[in-house]
């Protein structure tokens, strides 16, 4: 049976780990190509969109892919998308992989909102000294906010508008909470923006902004297609991929 890993997470790197090397299966990973130089899982590897749903389809069909997990990261909706719209056209059983979200505890000051616009919107209001962990794209929302000054973190270098103060921070996760403290204090920071991407590699600057007593302007993130069955773990996504053995390539 074919599986088709749609990837880029860490939970999608070790759901490949899990299946890599199980008799009877093929297993591909699917990576979006937008980090440059990202860490490659065991089993076959594409790089690069497939140009929208129908492609999607008819790639699924070519390669006779049984089953299809999208664990691509939480805020990569139209990819999610396309995954749906495809899967249910070839009609191969599709999962969505997705880490938990994170929740405010005690003594956070958390700030929702519905998109990186309604986060630039909050931002005046909150501080002047702004640690933006949003990546390299949706930097645009951002950009006529001239009175404030941003600590921009990202893998890659950032593409398209970008604030005019600015310091760009090339790096990658895992953060420890010492290196997360350390940069609020260098840099002033008043003020965190980040994404709900749940999973504990990028957790700790939002203990550091608590412990900091700093406001966290927090992006949902958008829900899994409807009608996907969604599991949190790597583990359960393996059992399902496991169960679904017994049906026949997609047709």
């Amino acid at each position: 049976m074919h599986v088709l890993i749609l990837g880029g997470t860490t939970e999608a790197r070790r759901l490949a780990e899990l299946l890599h090397g199980t008799p009877g299966l093929v297993v591909t990973t699917s990576l979006a190509g937008r980090v440059a130089s990202p860490r490659l899982p065991p089993g076959e590897v594409r790089v690069g969109g497939f140009g929208g749903a129908e492609a999607l389809t008819a790639w699924l069909r070519e390669r006779r892919v049984g089953v299809v997990v999208d664990a691509t990261h939480p805020f990569a909706g139209t990819m999610s998308r396309h995954a749906a719209r495809a899967a249910a056209t070839a009609r191969v059983p599709l999962l969505a992989l997705r880490r938990p979200g994170w929740r405010p505890g005690e003594g956070d000051d958390w700030h929702g909102a519905g998109s990186a616009e309604e986060a630039a919107a909050l931002l005046p209001a909150l501080g002047r000294r702004v640690f933006l962990t949003t990546g390299r794209m949706g930097l645009a929302a951002f950009a006529e906010l001239d009175d404030l000054w941003f600590l921009v973190r990202s893998v890659d270098p950032p593409e398209g508008p970008c604030p005019a103060r600015a310091r760009i921070l090339l790096d990658r996760g895992p953060f420890t909470l010492d290196g997360e403290r350390e940069l609020l204090r260098r840099h002033g920071v008043d003020v965190l923006v980040t994404k709900d991407s749940g999973g504990a590699a990028t957790a700790p600057k939002l203990t550091a902004a608590r412990e900091a007593g700093l406001p966290v302007v927090v992006i949902r993130r958008p829900a899994p297609p409807e009608g996907v069955p969604v599991t949190p773990t790597p583990e359960g996504a393996a059992q399902w991929v496991t169960e679904q053995r017994g049906r026949g390539p997609a047709r």
